[in-house]
């Protein structure tokens, strides 16, 4: 993870999702980081190849247009607000954190605010959970299910 983003993780608990190759590429936080900061992102991006993918989406407007499907569609927007639901669910667990009570991340429950972190609730609930972060991921030229990693980890023979 250090390697991936260039720093030391914080307040890591987890792997919530790795590469085919075995490397993370999404990782559980604490609610609260050691230093006492509120920390609300409990799914975080880390594979360089996703969060450029997502970086990529969000400086093509596409939020706009995630958003405007929200807007219009009560469907995910209901969907949505059940993936909000899941994610505090998931965070609770390790503890409740009183000045991020109610927000989850990337926006939810009515709004798209950013792509990281709602892929990165994509990758680590599973497909279905958290529709915009779906699309996301199908959206961008990134993809779990092949290895861009320079140092493919687990799995021999994946590259």
């Amino acid at each position: 993870m250090r390697e991936q983003l260039g720093r030391p993780m914080r307040g890591v608990v987890g792997i919530a999702a790795r590469c085919v190759c075995g490397n993370p590429t999404v990782v559980a936080t604490e609610p609260r980081l050691a230093d006492g900061t509120p920390f609300p992102t409990f799914y975080y991006l880390t594979h360089p190849g996703a969060t450029a993918a997502m970086s990529a989406l969000e400086a093509d407007q596409v939020m706009k247009e995630f958003s405007d499907l929200l807007a219009d569609d009560e469907d995910v927007a209901a969907a949505y607000s059940a993936a909000h639901a899941a994610y505090l669910g998931d965070r609770a667990v390790y503890g409740e954190v009183s000045e991020i009570e109610g927000i989850s991340a990337g926006g939810m429950p009515t709004r798209v605010k950013c792509l990281h972190a709602l892929a990165g609730h994509a990758l680590a609930a599973g497909p279905g959970v958290n529709p915009i972060g779906d699309l996301a991921l199908a959206r961008g030229d990134w993809s779990p299910t092949r290895c861009t990693c320079v140092n493919p980890g687990a799995l021999p023979g994946v590259a």
